[in-house]
């Protein structure tokens, strides 16, 4: 990028939120836009998560958007390699190459009250952009816990989503820290080959049966053939799902009976009354994410795995001494832990309207209006933002409801013409969180007992959406001028948008003057 490059949508990301902002606004007619990816190649979560057996517990043919179908998934369950083949795919079919700024990180967006506009500093240099879509994700960034000796261990560390290939595991004695959808999944895969594997269980989860098979050949040809297969495919898998949303969000109770078959599943594969009382869960199942998987519980039996039903408490060497006084004698510890969801970094780096970072805004929790704007950062959003996350059904669905959110967002500035930004209320975002966190008091997420990162700091859910993805769509099929104030260049002529109510004020804030639009 040149130094003085300006853009009229800066898009921060190139995972499915990020290239699907890219289709969709050159779907809208929009060229004049840059995806900003940190690292060298498309692919987002699917990128950085290349561990043994890293695969998606969302069927395939959900997985993916509605507007690029993929009728030729080798299986019901893809694997990482698939998802991001995909992923590359979906980058040259809808010529997004031209548009990607590869070993771009954001170091820092600020709000240029006087234009208008974001002032963007990556690495690669400075750029400025009329509208930012920042769909950095909230599974991008790993969280290794501050565990005391962690500096002084001598062996390998690595976090599940920097997965050290060059580090031959065989013959080594492991640990894993978590029992996260991660570590589900690394566990059977490295058990054959290391000597010895501690896995450190803080929680234990509920696990289901995967039913994964290899798609047939016939069917992948039908889909090619008859393209209206893959989407009655799509929609079966959909309204399946939709139709569990009741039990998650108004009734935990019905999910009584999924406990009932998660018990069975685990007592067929772990024979042993100990080890299975270690892996029971002492809370609801829904209120933490539940798991797929066909191998974890006869990986658990072997003999060369060890479980240790607490969570890592301090380092002493090679040694590893978890909270109930329990050690290990490790050669590699591979942390599972997480990431940053409900503390975004990306918050750190984006600069508002009041000289205050969006972390700083959101210090006593994350809140958006219809997940997608904030108050006092016009022009930006956000994908995958607070209260989008689903606890049983794909993303891809919110996604693609934030995108058509988006390309309204981009269509009411075309209305409004001139030099404009569109600033959420204080109000409408208060509003609509209001509405979000009292739905979400009777979730199995609030009220299943258990301690799960869908929670902030504070102990309240700023991740998880509390209803359908149908009432998600709906409610964010369009932008409503009257949840925004309306932000004019000083010496703009261009009058705002001609309502009854419409009316122009001194907004009290240096550079732009606000118009308030009626609903």
């Amino acid at each position: 990028m040149t130094e003085h490059e300006h853009v009229r949508v800066a898009v921060i990301g190139s995972g499915f939120g990020g290239l699907g902002a890219a289709v969709r606004l050159r779907r809208e007619g929009i060229t004049d836009f840059v995806v900003l990816e940190r690292a060298g190649s498309v692919g987002g979560t699917w990128r950085d998560n290349s561990y043994p057996g890293c695969a998606c517990d969302v069927p395939s043919h959900l997985y993916s958007f509605s507007f690029a179908p993929h009728p030729d998934w080798p299986r019901t369950f893809s694997g990482q390699e698939h998802i991001r083949a995909y992923l590359e795919h979906v980058t040259d079919v809808f010529g997004l190459r031209p548009h990607l700024r590869f070993d771009s990180e954001v170091k820092m967006m600020t709000w240029d009250r006087e234009k208008l506009r974001w002032g963007i500093e990556t690495s690669r240099g400075f750029l400025t952009a009329d509208v930012v879509v920042s769909a950095t994700g909230p599974l991008s960034d790993p969280k290794i816990p501050d565990i005391p000796g962690i500096d002084s261990f001598p062996g390998k560390v690595f976090h599940s989503a920097r997965w050290d290939h060059d580090y031959d595991l065989r013959g080594k004695r492991v640990a894993m820290i978590g029992t996260g959808a991660s570590a589900i999944q690394i566990v059977p895969a490295i058990q054959p080959d290391v000597s010895r594997l501690t896995l450190f269980q803080r929680t234990p989860p509920w696990v289901m049966p995967r039913v994964d098979r290899a798609i047939t050949g016939a069917e992948r040809w039908l889909h090619k053939q008859l393209p209206f297969t893959t989407q009655a495919r799509r929609g079966l898998l959909w309204g399946i799902r939709e139709l569990q949303v009741q039990a998650f969000t108004k009734r935990p109770d019905e999910l009584g009976l999924i406990e009932r078959l998660a018990r069975r599943n685990m007592a067929r594969a772990v024979h042993d009354p100990a080890l299975r009382a270690k892996l029971t869960p002492d809370y609801r199942i829904g209120c933490k994410r539940i798991l797929l998987s066909n191998t974890y519980y006869p990986a658990l039996t072997r003999a060369n795995v060890d479980v240790v039903a607490s969570g890592l408490a301090k380092i002493d060497g090679s040694t590893l001494v978890a909270a109930d006084g329990s050690t290990a004698e490790v050669d590699a510890i591979i942390f599972g832990t997480g990431f940053h969801v409900t503390d975004m970094p990306i918050a750190d780096r984006v600069v508002g309207t009041e000289g205050r970072t969006l972390a700083e805004v959101w210090r006593d929790g994350m809140k958006s209006l219809r997940g997608a704007t904030a108050a006092g950062f016009p022009n930006w959003m956000t994908i995958i933002g607070p209260n989008t996350g689903l606890g049983n059904s794909s993303m891809i669905l919110m996604i693609e409801s934030q995108l058509n959110y988006m390309a309204d967002y981009v269509r009411q500035l075309d209305v409004l013409g001139g030099r404009a930004a569109l600033d959420a209320r204080p109000a409408a975002v208060e509003g609509w969180n209001d509405k979000v966190q009292e739905r979400m008091l009777r979730t199995v997420w609030n009220t299943g007992g258990c301690t799960s990162w869908y929670l902030d700091a504070n102990g309240r859910n700023t991740t998880i959406w509390p209803g359908t993805t149908t009432e998600f769509r709906s409610a964010t099929r369009r932008v409503d001028l009257g949840e925004y104030e309306v932000l004019r260049a000083p010496g703009s002529n261009t009058p705002g948008p001609r309502t009854p109510e419409s009316r122009t004020k001194n907004s009290g804030t240096k550079g732009a003057k606000k118009v308030e639009a009626g609903a």
